[in-house]
């Protein structure tokens, strides 16, 4: 490196010279002193090296002799400004190598250690202090309220009897005094399939917060939504560290997602992730039909992220981390319930154990009827009645198994999933009206005929 160093003011820089001097400067900013050693062989003889070198061009000028010291102080002054830039956040020091090659050894018996390999630029930084990122912010402020959720069920099946299974996902502190929101599919497994929010006998539900990893506490569910996979949880502690929670109508693509979680379980707990808000109010029907409105991010989620927290550039949970696109060739598809959708449930679940003021038509849809079964029957494509619930809102307003539901409110409906979303911009206690086919009693399916019947939807608390 011809023993050329920048150091700090008083420090010493060394360079290699013929002349075997020593030499020194000083302005009002600092002292350099170089030190000038014998090579082994001439600075001429050098520099003939170099004609023949790959390095030489037609723009290469022969340096003279005595100038060295004038190359020296560009070089020093470079060296002085980038130690005054930024106000010492940054400390830069660099090396300059020369573009030389098969450099001689010193006559004084120097091993050679310090010499750069050819044509190599090196520039070394150091990091003397640095503000925190806005990342580093948010996860000591919302990790605290990101808990675990370990999960024992029992199953049987008809070979091998009764079986135990596992699974672990994420979990927000909702309340200090012990409730927590996770996914209602990350508990799903451990319910008993005849009472909603009972845990069926040889399952289990603990917590396990982030300060108390050895100790995990018993559950209890509050409540659960399928519909928008949304449960509460509660365990007997108080002064726990509540999650702040944000507004997700006001969220704008592009801004900053920070997820929390615990993806591939336990083990990684407390995981942070990076990426935007890619996009909002994704429509994004799942495998079991389920359809939701989400927010998009390419912020990492993955299998035990489920129930975690999708926060903002402030800290606030603006999404319950819910579901991802695995499929090959997709990369960075993640998707969160907003959170102005999981506080309103949450509240409703915690206040009764349902979700207050959803409606309810009451009846039950076959979903095999299709436009193909349509045309080869001669009726209209629409919404088959398979059943009616015994003096539901359906049964009141006159509605029989085996119509078909054309419209609803005035909006064309083909599908249970179009009939959903139509019913679900009323609540409970709205009047709308319905138009139907109704087939004859006996003759030909193509002889029946439209109604219009009006219904007060029902508040469903299923």
């Amino acid at each position: 490196m011809d023993g050329f160093e920048n150091r700090d003011r008083n420090s010493f820089q060394t360079h290699e010279d013929p002349s075997g001097e020593d030499r020194s400067f000083e302005n009002d900013q600092s002292h350099y002193r170089y030190k000038v050693n014998p090579v082994s062989q001439p600075y001429e003889d050098r520099y003939d090296d170099l004609k023949t070198s790959s390095f030489y061009n037609e723009g290469y000028k022969k340096p003279g002799k005595g100038k060295l010291k004038g190359l020296l102080v560009p070089l020093l002054i470079v060296a002085l400004i980038s130690s005054m830039i930024t106000g010492g956040l940054v400390a830069s020091y660099f090396t300059f190598v020369s573009p030389s090659i098969n450099q001689p050894e010193a006559r004084n018996g120097s091993s050679g250690d310090n010499i750069v390999p050819e044509n190599t630029d090196v520039k070394r930084v150091e990091i003397v202090n640095t503000t925190e990122t806005p990342v580093v912010a948010v996860a000591e402020k919302a990790s605290p309220s990101i808990v675990g959720i370990a999960v024992k069920y029992a199953y049987s099946d008809i070979w091998f009897g009764q079986h135990e299974g596992n699974g672990q996902g994420s979990g927000i502190i909702y309340r200090s005094d012990g409730y927590i929101i996770t996914n209602n599919h990350v508990i799903e497994a451990a319910m008993d399939g005849d009472s909603k929010n009972k845990i069926s006998k040889g399952s289990s539900i603990k917590v396990i917060l982030p300060n108390h990893v050895d100790e995990p506490y018993d559950a209890v569910v509050i409540g659960r939504d399928a519909k928008t996979d949304i449960a509460v949880l509660k365990i007997d502690l108080t002064d726990l560290p509540a999650a702040d929670f944000g507004d997700s109508d006001k969220l704008k693509v592009g801004e900053l997602a920070v997820a929390i979680g615990n993806p591939a379980g336990l083990e990684f707990m407390g995981s942070v992730t990076v990426g935007y808000i890619s996009g909002l109010n994704r429509s994004i029907t799942f495998d079991d039909g389920k359809s939701m409105k989400l927010i998009q991010t390419d912020a990492a989620i993955n299998p035990g992220n489920s129930g975690g927290a999708l926060l903002n550039a402030s800290g606030q949970v603006i999404g319950v981390n819910s579901a991802k696109i695995y499929s090959g060739g997709y990369e960075g598809i993640g998707f969160a319930i907003p959170s102005n959708i999981a506080r309103e449930v949450a509240d409703s679940l915690i206040e009764s154990g349902y979700v207050k003021g959803r409606p309810q038509i009451g009846v039950t849809i076959d979903l095999r009827f299709s436009e193909e079964i349509a045309k080869m029957n001669g009726v209209p494509y629409g919404v088959l009645v398979l059943d009616v619930s015994p003096l539901s809102a359906a049964f009141r307003a006159g509605i029989r198994p085996g119509d078909i539901i054309t419209k609803f409110n005035g909006a064309s409906v083909t599908s249970f999933y179009e009939l959903e979303a139509e019913k679900n911009k009323f609540k409970a206690g709205d009047t709308v009206e319905i138009e139907l086919y109704r087939m004859p009693e006996k003759g030909k399916p193509s002889d029946g005929t439209y109604k219009t019947v009006e219904i007060t939807l029902d508040e469903d608390q299923g």
